[in-house]
């Protein structure tokens, strides 16, 4: 991995950390420790603090498996016109995109820790060689992808169908349905996205999102303090998503 607009990202070896966090990883759940300490000796560990990003080439991109391993990260790619998208939202102890699968000119991408993180990249050799032994490992890794084509699907249909208020309101509440705490005063998003971070989500630019968040606060669904969503009424946040 080559780093890119990074502040302070530091290489650990994390010593016996290194077992412990890859045997949380959701697709390597039913390999026995003695492989997963395998994987770990051979893998590249790497810390990021908030705002840090990693650029994972098409090369890096076909030949690794991008875990992450603790915190929360977004994985952006380069629109036709240049523009940033955001791709996916990633929670720690999974897949980063399809990294390490998509064999067919797959795409570079940038990984931005939205809070510190612990990335690891597995060789896909390593990892094709382990499902060759445990075959359940594999069934995982399709289950996994099966449901993110899912949501894949989900956000496409939003665009070809929404206006850009609808289309954050769906987003938002992906956010509450992945992250969202409840409070007292309704659903909290903890993660500071800010507008342009949800413009790359919904395929909107920064302004539109703004009008839009003023629009679905003058509802009554949202609101906005010390730079989080909070979700005041959902069911009213529901309708704003179908538009």
């Amino acid at each position: 991995m080559s780093v890119v607009e990074a502040r302070a990202i530091r290489n650990h070896t994390l010593d016996g950390e290194r077992e412990r966090l890859l045997a949380m990883v959701d697709i390597l759940a039913s390999a026995p420790r003695e492989e997963v300490w395998a994987l770990a000796r051979s893998a590249a560990f790497t810390r990021l603090d908030t705002r840090d990003a990693v650029a994972v080439s098409p090369e890096e991109h076909e030949e690794r498996l991008l875990l992450l391993l603790e915190g929360r990260a977004r994985v952006c790619e380069k629109g036709p016109a240049g523009q940033e998208l955001t791709v996916s939202l990633v929670e720690s102890g999974t897949l980063v995109g399809t990294t390490g699968f998509a064999l067919c000119r797959p795409p570079g991408l940038r990984v931005e820790a939205l809070e510190p993180a612990i990335v690891c990249g597995v060789r896909r050799q390593d990892f094709e060689e382990l499902v060759g032994r445990y075959p359940a490992l594999g069934v995982r890794v399709a289950r996994l992808l099966g449901e993110r084509l899912i949501e894949t699907e989900g956000r496409l249909a939003d665009l070809a169908l929404k206006e850009v208020p609808g289309r954050l309101a769906s987003q938002i509440l992906r956010l509450v349905e992945g992250e969202g705490l409840v409070t007292p005063e309704g659903y909290k998003i903890p993660t500071r996205y800010t507008h342009q971070h949800l413009a790359t989500m919904i395929g909107a630019n920064r302004e539109a999102v703004t009008r839009a968040f003023g629009r679905l606060r003058a509802e009554g669904g949202v609101e906005l303090r010390n730079r989080r969503i909070f979700v005041k009424n959902l069911e009213t946040l529901k309708r704003s998503a179908r538009g």
